[in-house]
């Protein structure tokens, strides 16, 4: 049955908890670090600022229109509602959104570099590469600004000096999405130890990328 009106909100608002949860046990986040969204009609409901994860109860997920607008008597939404507001309006394909500050990946953002094409793996963004973004202050337009252009036929990117964000179809998706861009990053680190990796051409990873189209897909019955 599908649900509608105050269920339907409730039900969205206990799947991003459960998301929020499973992204620290991965061990891609830590403590109240990171945030965590869902499309929910023409608005978007978005983990609220400062507050522990197993604390969250649904009531506490921020309900916010896309242009920053939140109805009265609830806690104030991630500092972050910037840039999930924006890849949502940006990007109609987006359902929801991880931001975190894994290790790996905000080691390399603070030497603000790129994952480039290592593994073949890499074309899971959606393109060749994934971007890190210029740099800008967290919770502003202009951080907003920087990651769209970085986010630019992507799913994923680095912030500089902060972390990552990506966005898929649903709220697992964009959990495996960003668990898999981490261990991607921590990848590409290790590769670089005993030397440079070789990176795959363009060409190799347009081959990639188009059989990524199929990837993983079964018929339905």
């Amino acid at each position: 049955m599908t649900l509608s009106g105050g269920n339907a909100r409730q039900a969205l608002s206990r799947r991003i908890i459960d998301t929020c949860k499973a992204m620290n046990a991965s061990g891609i986040n830590q403590g109240k670090s990171g945030n965590v969204s869902a499309r929910f009609g023409d608005a978007m409901l978005i983990t609220p600022s400062g507050v522990a994860y197993d604390a969250l109860k649904p009531m506490d997920i921020v309900l916010q229109e896309l242009d920053g607008v939140c109805a009265p008597g609830q806690l104030l939404p991630s500092s972050e509602w910037r840039m999930h507001a924006d890849i949502y309006r940006n990007r109609s394909e987006a359902q929801a959104i991880v931001h975190a500050h894994p290790t790996f990946c905000t080691a390399l953002s603070c030497r603000r570099e790129s994952i480039p094409a290592f593994h073949y793996m890499v074309a899971v963004a959606g393109g060749v590469d994934i971007r890190c973004s210029d740099y800008a202050t967290f919770g502003t337009e202009d951080l907003s600004r920087t990651m769209i252009t970085a986010l630019d036929g992507r799913k994923a990117c680095l912030l500089a000096n902060h972390g990552m964000i990506c966005f898929d179809g649903d709220l697992d998706r964009a959990l495996a999405l960003a668990i898999e861009v981490e261990s991607l990053a921590r990848q590409y680190h290790h590769a670089r130890q005993g030397g440079t990796p070789v990176i795959l051409d363009d060409e190799q990873m347009t081959d990639v990328l188009e059989k990524f189209k199929s990837y993983g897909r079964q018929p339905r019955d």
